[in-house]
């Protein structure tokens, strides 16, 4: 889950624990509000990444847990 601050494109990047984009996703102008991926993670092993979300004028990073 994540919000949009502001009316614009949205890119969710996915990275690896050594900063490798292992996925990216691109969504056109997304009103302010709350909105879900399903990040398909079947062929990444356990382990920690990293999740950027970017707009025009924001960018935020969180770390999450994949446990298989």
């Amino acid at each position: 889950n994540f919000a949009v601050p502001e009316k614009s494109d949205v890119k969710i990047s996915v990275y690896n624990s050594v900063g490798k984009e292992v996925a990216v996703y691109f969504m056109k102008q997304r009103d302010p509000g709350n909105y879900f991926v399903t990040f398909n993670a079947g062929a990444l092993p356990s382990g920690v990444y990293f999740y950027k979300l970017e707009t025009a004028n924001f960018s935020d990073t969180k770390k999450m847990l994949l446990v298989k």
